[in-house]
């Protein structure tokens, strides 16, 4: 039988990993996909060392693959949006199938570029896209396509995970351990997307899109980085048997889809709170499973491969039957009638708990003053931690609340930032039980 031949644009971590796994795993990957799946063309900037290449052609112009008529699968492994869009589109123009690691890319261009990839009649697949190695994707899309998804929580960002787990092991600031995160690799040397939740924010697009059928709408996830998290934080929500980590969370409602990222204490007995270091995982609840975790490692050269070579594997078998049968992207059919999806609830209607830190002058009635501007605003506290201190000097008070809506929690942090006792910002970190018996 013919093989599948295959075009690689980008040589880096990820495009060198997948280059490896096909090479190395050859034999194993034909018998899976029934034909061989061979790199027909290489497309890449500069050489990547670890990769043999000789007996592949290599092109410093990555839309000669796109364009390159013995190709059948585009691998796209550049990253970024503006030059990895068009090179999809170009692919897709030419009758390419097409694999991506980039999240960014469907996140922003998703409905842009299925819409495009249905009208010729070819495929993009983006396993690879979330959690690396991790395959969630056809999971939630297959595996749990007989169940009505009720909410989903996952840590989908490694180097924000790494960052959290020595802080609150090791007792460090959250500048130090980004500095030995980007020293060890984990961070960039612009750590924004990573510490900031934008490329969670991207993954739990993708993912929110596929839980509840909602065209891709990345413009609208609320994103909140880590970067304000102190080592006393960590400290106190351990005292109060919690964990903090940063978070992606979408869940369904009768008004809307919740579409989040940002960092949450979670009961220290989660699942989700005993995930360290630079792993990943997703726990997902079904009507009908009940609770399931993905775990796993959710970056690097071969976990991420293994995703690219899974999807090649999808690819390449749906080029071998005649039907050209396919499971829908975002896996329900008709997801681009927008007037049918559900819509993404703004912050402000959010539902939640709240870990709140103030400082405070330690004088008499300025937590009755406190006490009196929740109240105000129909918000019940569920425990105060007050350190000692002589009067007159700063101290810390950390206030616990049960659920409230967002926007009433943010009238009453404006006002105890009005009070006179009250010095600097009022530290915010929201609170969810993620019951998995719900």
């Amino acid at each position: 039988m013919n093989p599948v031949r295959v075009g690689i644009c980008g040589l880096g971590t990820v495009g060198g990993g997948t280059f490896d796994v096909l090479t190395r795993n050859a034999d194993e990957i034909a018998r899976r996909a029934g034909r061989p799946i061979v790199i027909e063309q290489v497309g890449a900037r500069r050489d990547n060392p670890d990769c043999d290449t000789s007996g592949v052609k290599v092109t410093r112009d990555i839309f000669d693959v796109a364009r390159n008529p013995d190709i059948d699968v585009v691998v796209e492994l550049i990253g970024g949006y503006d030059v990895a869009r068009e090179l999809v589109m170009t692919a897709i123009e030419n009758g390419k199938h097409v694999v991506t690691a980039n999240k960014a890319l469907i996140a922003v261009h998703g409905n842009e570029i299925f819409r495009a990839a249905h009208a010729k009649g070819v495929i993009v697949a983006f396993e690879a896209a979330v959690a690396g190695g991790i395959p969630v994707i056809k999971s939630l899309r297959e595996g749990l396509g007989g169940n009505r998804i009720q909410w989903l929580a996952g840590i989908i960002n490694g180097t924000g995970n790494y960052i959290l787990t020595h802080m609150r092991d090791e007792g460090r600031t959250f500048d130090d351990v980004l500095a030995e995160a980007q020293a060890l690799g984990y961070a960039e040397a612009d750590p924004t997307f990573d510490v900031e939740g934008i490329d969670a924010a991207h993954k739990l697009t993708i993912l929110a899109s596929i839980a509840f059928g909602l065209p891709l709408q990345f413009e609208h996830a609320y994103t909140e980085g880590i970067a304000r998290i102190t080592a006393e934080d960590v400290e106190q929500a351990d005292n109060l048997g919690y964990t903090i980590k940063h978070l992606g969370i979408t869940r369904r409602s009768d008004n809307g889809v919740e579409l989040r990222v940002h960092p949450t204490l979670i009961p220290k007995e989660r699942l989700l709170a005993n995930v360290h270091g630079v792993k990943n995982a997703i726990s997902v609840m079904g009507d009908a499973v009940g609770p399931t975790l993905y775990y796993g490692a959710g970056a690097g050269a071969e976990p991420t491969a293994s995703a690219v070579v899974a999807d090649l594997l999808d690819v390449a078998r749906d080029i071998t039957t005649a039907h050209h049968y396919r499971v829908p992207y975002l896996a329900f059919s008709g997801v681009n009638d927008e007037a049918n999806a559900l819509p993404i609830l703004p912050m402000e209607e959010i539902v939640t708990a709240y870990y709140l830190r103030l400082l405070a002058v330690d004088r008499p009635g300025v937590l009755a003053r406190v006490a009196t501007i929740l109240s105000e605003q129909g918000i019940s506290i569920e425990a105060i931690i007050q350190k000692e201190a002589t009067e007159g000097e700063l101290v810390p008070i950390i206030l616990m609340t049960h659920r409230t809506r967002e926007q009433h929690m943010n009238e009453a942090i404006r006002q105890l930032e009005s009070l006179a006792d009250i010095a600097g910002p009022v530290t915010r970190i929201r609170v969810e039980s993620l019951d998995e018996q719900e």
